[in-house]
Parts: C-alpha cells; structure tokens; sequence
C-alpha cells in the first residue's frame, strides 16, 4: 500500500508541477472573448501578448516592459506567487523522487525515506496556496473586469476572458494539494507503524545481546576454574 500510495503522489506532482510552470511562462492567460471581425485571437500572458492570424496562423507576440517598469497590480503579484508555487512544487517534487523507495538513496534508512516523503508532502501542499490564490485571483480580476464593463454599456472593441494557462494554474494547484496530501496524512501513518517496527526490533536485540553477556558471565567463572585446576596439577608434577 506504501508504494501504490508514493507512485500515486509521484504521478500528481510530476504532472501539477509541469502543469504550473507551463501555465507561468505561456501567453493565455487572457484570450479575446468576441473579435468582431474574427481575424485573429490575441492573447495575454504574464511575460507577453500575442497575436494570431486565424487564417494563416501565423503569431506575433510582443514583450512587456522591463520588470522594473510599472505594471498591473495584478500582473506584479500573479508573477510573484506563480514563480513560488513553480520553484516549491520543484523541490517538493525531487525530495519525493529522493524518497522513493525505488531510488537507491538511503536504501538501510526507511525511515528517513519517509521523511523525505513528508517533507515533499508539505512542499507540494504549501505551493499549492499561491498556486491557486493568484490563478483564482487573475480569472476573478478578469471576470469583474468583463462584467462591470458589460454592466456599464462600454465595449472597447476587444473584451478577454481567462483562457487555458489559467486553467493550467488552477488544475496544477489542485493536482500539489492532493499529492500533498496523500504524502503527508498517509505517510504518517507509515511512518509511526514503521517507528513501532524498528523499536520492537532494537528491543529484541537488546534482549539478545543482555542475554548472550549473561551467558558469558555464567560460563567465565567455570572456565576459570578448569584453568586453575590444570595449573594446579602442573605444579604437582
């Protein structure tokens, strides 16, 4: 169960950490709603916006302005916590990798094997939170953006709604919440039956090992007399 339980969460991490750096350096953050004249989709990233031709498909795509520059409230804090969860779910994802009881690393230490489970259980479950606060926060913004303009009559040609790298962000944070989860609950519980396992095991070579000193102790004084009668019968001779 122990191994179906590390294989499962392996499978999750490997696949919502893709899924969350894919989603930080791609341009669909936003994609045009309703294009009158549909010639073209035009999308918007956190790095870049681009442009496609629906006939030819062919893509422009234009840089934002140096980091330093001003930008977005929104743009600034949904790079930020997407950068985290992408570099907490990377690691969470090599200490499970390490951990892993096919690896050989570590292969006498089961039990620091499982704390390196743990460890990359709260790792992924940690890069989960701002995973999903600034993906959830970005298709909000966009969707009351879209909303109050709909609401107030203002149409200013082109209007966005979240497109598929946000969906990404989303799906690759649920994905570390789950795999999180299934290594840190489960994985306890592994780890206190592996803990029982080994102290009854210490405690039953400690029996042997007090017992085999008491042999000893008991059998020394015999052969210590044997060894004083042999010299005794020397020195009558």
């Amino acid at each position: 169960m122990k191994f179906f339980l590390q294989y499962v969460g392996c499978f999750f991490a490997f696949f919502s950490t893709g899924f969350l750096i894919a989603s930080t350096w791609t341009d669909c953050w936003m994609v045009n709603a309703d294009d009158s004249l549909e010639v073209s989709t035009k999308c918007r990233g956190l790095w870049w916006e681009c442009v496609t031709n629906v006939f030819d498909g062919i893509q422009t795509c234009d840089e934002y302005d140096s980091i330093y520059a001003e930008h977005p409230v929104k743009l600034v804090l949904t790079r930020a916590m997407m950068i985290t969860a992408d570099i907490l779910a990377g690691f969470g994802f090599l200490f499970l990798v390490l951990g892993l009881d096919c690896i050989k690393f570590l292969p006498d230490e089961p039990l620091i094997k499982l704390r390196i489970c743990l460890v990359s259980g709260v790792m992924l479950l940690i890069a989960g939170l701002p995973g999903i606060t600034g993906s959830v926060w970005y298709a909000v913004d966009v969707y009351v953006e879209r909303s109050s303009l709909v609401f107030h009559n203002v149409f200013l040609g082109i209007q966005y709604k979240f497109g598929w790298s946000c969906w990404l962000g989303m799906a690759g944070s649920l994905g570390c919440f789950l795999s999180g989860s299934l290594l840190t609950c489960c994985m306890y519980l592994f780890r206190e039956t592996g803990s029982g396992r080994l102290h009854s095991a210490y405690s039953l070579r400690k029996g042997y090992s007090s017992a085999g000193t008491i042999l000893t102790n008991v059998h020394l004084p015999s052969s210590q007399t044997a060894t004083a009668k042999m010299y005794a019968v020397d020195t009558r001779v």
